[in-house]
């Protein structure tokens, strides 16, 4: 399986990843529409996945459901690979995860990715309200193989399972007596962890570390991936992506206050006080004690922030260090002009193409 090649000038390709992030003032219509428009501008200059996170009862992110966003992106771009990044399977059945994204893999062949995470993506009472127990990260590689096992129809004779089968998918084909779908949603799992990095590694499939929370330790999670990895049917050597969070203008300023916006709701999460996107101003007039000075500037930091040439150089020196295959940009301040923006910056620095933006037109 081959999972992606250099984007431009790039020694590595780039992708991007939205949470559909709704900034105080911004209703919800207005940003997924601004979700559905930083789709089509990273399809139309080449980047190569574009993935969305799933959240709950988080004010200032849209997406609680990414196969729903996928299904609307599939028909407003053309090339762009479509996925979750990720979905938080001990949230759902893996049945039906498995029928989702067998009917995107329909819709959209070989365009659809499928990245697995264990964590809730919300607070406790909201996961709870989900019917996710206590010990839901337990079970978490066993629903894996459930899933791949739904997702392939190939479960051992004797299984529980094995009369169970997900539509759209193989057995649905061999019942109608056609030509079995040549291919599934490309799956990954997600983490920021060593637990799920030796979880990739066991099971031979592309690894995605998530950089973007806290002081993660992407280089001790990327050599246990390494090697602890196992070739599969799918993936013959290890595969890495990195997401970072970046904040991309030719103004640093701007992208420094852009920055400091995802900065402040991490700090009104930690105070239970609600994951909000403050407008910029209001985040620079905040009166914070001195631990909650050092909370913003260290998330403001830790953004890749800047000019293109800023934000390209740290890039660089992040894949250079861990030799990532991949690196995603994921994008979520309080502006959406400045996501935009960011993403056109940095594609026009690595030279990405401009490609057609209908299908009409590429088939002229």
């Amino acid at each position: 399986m081959r999972l992606g090649r250099p984007s431009g000038a790039a020694a590595f390709a780039l992708s991007v990843l939205s949470a559909g992030g709704t900034g105080v003032g911004i209703t919800a219509e207005e940003r997924l529409e601004g979700t559905i428009s930083l789709a089509r501008t990273a399809d139309q200059r080449g980047f190569h996945r574009f993935w969305m996170s799933e959240h709950h009862g988080m004010g200032a992110t849209s997406v609680s459901s990414p196969p729903l966003m996928i299904a609307r992106l599939i028909a407003e771009t053309m090339r762009i690979r479509l996925g979750a990044g990720g979905v938080m399977l001990p949230n759902h059945s893996p049945l039906l995860i498995a029928e989702q994204f067998g009917m995107l893999e329909a819709l959209a062949p070989g365009r659809i990715d499928l990245g697995l995470g264990r964590a809730p993506g919300t607070d406790g009472a909201t996961a709870a309200a989900l019917r996710r127990g206590a010990d839901a990260n337990d079970g978490f590689p066993q629903q894996i193989l459930e899933l791949l096992g739904f997702l392939a129809d190939d479960f051992p004779s004797g299984h529980p399972y094995r009369q169970v089968h997900a539509v759209p998918g193989p057995w649905q084909a061999k019942e109608n007596r056609v030509t079995a779908p040549s291919r599934t949603p490309q799956m990954w799992v997600l983490g920021s962890s060593p637990y799920s990095a030796q979880l990739a590694g066991q099971l031979g499939r592309p690894y995605a570390f998530a950089l973007q929370f806290g002081d993660a330790d992407v280089d001790t999670a990327i050599r246990v991936y390494r090697k602890s990895f196992q070739p599969s049917d799918v993936l013959a050597e290890p595969h890495t992506l990195i997401s970072v969070p970046v904040a991309i203008s030719n103004d640093p300023i701007e992208a420094k206050r852009q920055s400091a916006t995802s900065a402040m709701a991490m700090l009104r999460m930690f105070k239970g006080e609600g994951y909000l996107l403050l407008p910029p101003d209001e985040v620079e007039a905040y009166q914070a004690t001195v631990q909650e000075r050092h909370i913003l500037d260290a998330y403001t930091d830790r953004s890749l922030h800047g000019t293109p040439d800023t934000v390209a150089a740290r890039i660089e020196a992040l894949q250079e260090r861990t030799g990532a295959d991949e690196v995603m940009l994921v994008v979520g301040g309080h502006s959406a002009s400045l996501d935009q923006e960011g993403i056109s910056l940095i594609a026009n620095h690595y030279a990405m193409p401009h490609l057609e933006t209908s299908l009409a037109a590429a088939a002229q």
